[in-house]
């Protein structure tokens, strides 16, 4: 999957995923590969994402997120 952070104040991440973990407004949610499309609402917390079976982190205070065809689109404050 390609997962692309944007911020106010440039990219922080657009590369490939194996998964992502996003802190939604609702719960914490998963998106593998094949997800179906979806935007949700991203509450305060840590995006956790594996690149090459490596864990990283990005912790956000409030977005949202784009799913469609494998490309995450992630727009956080």
């Amino acid at each position: 999957m390609n997962l692309k952070i944007i911020t106010p104040r440039g990219v922080l991440y657009n590369g490939e995923a194996d998964a992502v973990t996003f802190p939604g407004v609702c719960g914490s949610f998963d998106v593998l590969p094949g997800h179906a499309p979806l935007i949700a609402a991203l509450g305060k917390g840590t995006i956790e994402y594996w690149v090459n079976q490596e864990e990283k982190e990005q912790t956000i205070d409030g977005g949202f997120v784009k799913v469609e065809n494998d490309k995450l689109s992630v727009c956080i404050e």
